[in-house]
């Protein structure tokens, strides 16, 4: 007899009877259990997408703020590399006149190397070649939006409102009569040039002329901006001379300045001569024949634009700088004027004294052990003056050139 084998112990599925009998609340327990798990896991696939998608956006940001740095770098160092060579060409001919000399590739000329795998673009704007808003009068502001197509009422209506705005002892001699004391928000006009051409929007009839209705800038207001300098010189240069500068300061007619381009850029019928420059003023007024005052214009650079550009793949850093040199421009700084008639009080003179430096404050300092040293700036004899320097996001985009004379 073979012993016998123990019997299979058969799981068998509950009956549908015995999963009736299971209570209702145990199985409410467990599917509630079941949900919350779900929700749970979907805030946290939530929370974790959110927080890889800011932490990816940081981690951009501060790539792009370290390798910003490193391009500013090479952007400050091309800047100097040019502005060594500007000398250079400043001392040999005596004064810089137009590109057309030799120094259009500055970094070529001086054999500047930038760091692998970058370039650097150079490129120039003569900002004396606009009209100075400081050094302009009414019948220049007049003229110039006479040329614009613009009739003469409504030109010297424009050019009466912002020398009102700009000068303290302006009469108006058309019919507006702004009170800006009235305004929403009452101001009075500063008295004096414009320091941004923002300002344009708080000044009346002018706002209507220079910006749209929802009021951003218009095609007349980047016009402006293109041939209008807030730089303080005393006459425009007439190698870099804007169209719009030689209709409003010299009156050429558009004839003559297609001619003086042609002549400057080397086209038309001075293509076979390349680009050229004007030495004296008289060469301009002999090129473009009876009329025009080529006396108004200079042939030096007063004040220079360098636009610098440093790519390095799909990255770039843009420095713009505007030098000049000898004191030939000027910042505008001139603080508001009230139109009112203010007194000064025996406190605010003492105020204005204190405030004020001595001419020994101003040429030495203090050491910290109580020797008297020199002005550092006294010292660094630097070439040439910024009267302005600006960074990527701070560089306006290009207005829009004036078009050329038909």
């Amino acid at each position: 007899m073979y012993p016998r084998r123990p019997s299979l112990l058969i799981r068998r599925r509950p009956s549908p009877e015995a999963v009736r009998g299971t209570p209702p609340a145990a199985r409410g327990r467990r599917g509630s259990v079941l949900i919350i798990v779900l929700i749970t896991l979907i805030f946290a696939s939530v929370a974790l997408v959110t927080f890889m998608d800011r932490a990816t956006n940081d981690l951009i940001v501060d790539h792009r703020d370290a390798q910003a740095h490193r391009l500013r770098m090479e952007a400050y160092s091309a800047l100097e590399a040019t502005l060594g060579v500007l000398v250079d060409f400043r001392e040999a001919l005596g004064g810089l006149h137009s590109p057309a000399e030799g120094w259009s590739d500055p970094l070529g000329f001086a054999g500047y190397t930038p760091t692998e795998g970058r370039t650097v673009d150079v490129a120039f704007e003569d900002e004396s070649g606009k009209i100075s808003l400081p050094h302009a009068d009414a019948q220049v502001l007049t003229r110039l939006f006479e040329s614009w197509g613009e009739t003469q009422p409504d030109a010297e209506t424009l050019a009466d409102a912002l020398m009102g705005w700009m000068h303290k002892e302006h009469v108006y001699t058309t019919a507006i009569s702004p009170d800006y004391a009235q305004s929403a928000i009452p101001y009075d006009p500063p008295a004096r040039p414009l320091r941004t051409y923002a300002e344009l929007a708080a000044i009346d009839k002018v706002r209507d002329y220079f910006y749209d209705a929802n009021g951003r800038p218009n095609d007349n207001w980047r016009r402006f901006v293109a041939s209008v300098s807030l730089f303080d010189f005393a006459q425009s240069s007439l190698n870099g001379a804007a169209p719009d500068t030689l209709a409003a300061v010299g009156q050429y007619s558009d004839t003559q300045r297609q001619t003086m381009a042609d002549y400057l850029a080397g086209t038309g019928q001075y293509q076979n001569q390349g680009r050229n420059y004007f030495r004296d003023p008289s060469q301009a007024q002999a090129l473009a024949g009876a009329g025009g005052n080529a006396g108004a214009f200079s042939t030096t650079i007063s004040a220079l634009r360098i636009l610098i550009t440093v790519h390095d793949g799909r990255t770039t850093f843009r420095l713009a700088a505007v030098v000049t040199s000898q004191n030939a421009a000027k910042a505008v700084q001139e603080t508001a004027t009230s139109q009112k008639t203010e007194t000064s009080s025996p406190t605010n003179q003492n105020a204005q004294k204190q405030n004020s430096p001595s001419a020994t404050q101003t040429k030495q300092q203090v050491s910290g052990n109580g020797a008297q040293q020199p002005n550092a700036t006294e010292n660094l004899r630097y070439p040439f003056t910024l009267l302005e320097i600006r960074e990527n996001d701070e560089i306006p985009s290009s207005p829009v050139a004036p078009p050329p004379p038909t």
